[in-house]
């Protein structure tokens, strides 16, 4: 597990600064009557990421943490389990993002995350699907005018458009 730790680190780390290069070859500031400029996220976002695996690195020579100083194996089977159900299921979001769009693609994982991966009760499942894609709309469509892609249900913002916009 300590090996996996540090392999990851370093590889997201290393895809980091990619992301943080590439992206700065967009503006990564304000610009004004914009919003941020089109490489902004994608590089502020990866240099969180770069901080977050370099103190990674840095927990793990200090074996800081359970991690850092653990010697057992890194998946068995009931992680694997784990795994291939999250990223099968986020494979399927993504999938679906193309054809019904976001605003309907994320509440639906988040209803199957939450509920049957997490076992979480239907309230706050259901106040968490639903208010995750209103803030998500109102963030970027709204407050930063970044459109996200909608699929087919894309004729069922034009109202809110016409309100907000």
């Amino acid at each position: 597990m300590r090996k996996a730790e540090l392999v990851m680190a370093a590889v997201m780390g290393l895809f980091s600064v990619y992301l943080m290069w590439k992206s700065a070859e967009l503006p990564i500031g304000w610009i004004p009557e914009e919003g941020p400029g089109g490489g902004a996220f994608p590089f502020w976002l990866s240099a969180g990421m770069l901080v977050c695996c370099i103190w990674i690195i840095v927990r793990w020579f200090g074996r800081a943490g359970t991690v850092a100083a653990s010697t057992g194996q890194y998946m068995d089977s009931a992680t694997l389990r784990m795994f291939l159900l999250v990223a099968g299921s986020l494979t399927v979001m993504i999938g679906l993002i193309h054809i019904v769009g976001v605003y309907v693609s994320i509440p639906l994982f988040m209803l199957f995350y939450m509920r049957y991966m997490g076992g979480h009760r239907w309230l706050p499942t259901g106040v968490i699907s639903v208010a995750t894609p209103v803030v998500a709309f109102f963030f970027f469509e709204i407050s930063l005018k970044i459109t996200l892609p909608k699929g087919f249900t894309e004729p069922l913002f034009y109202p809110l458009y016409d309100i907000f916009l």
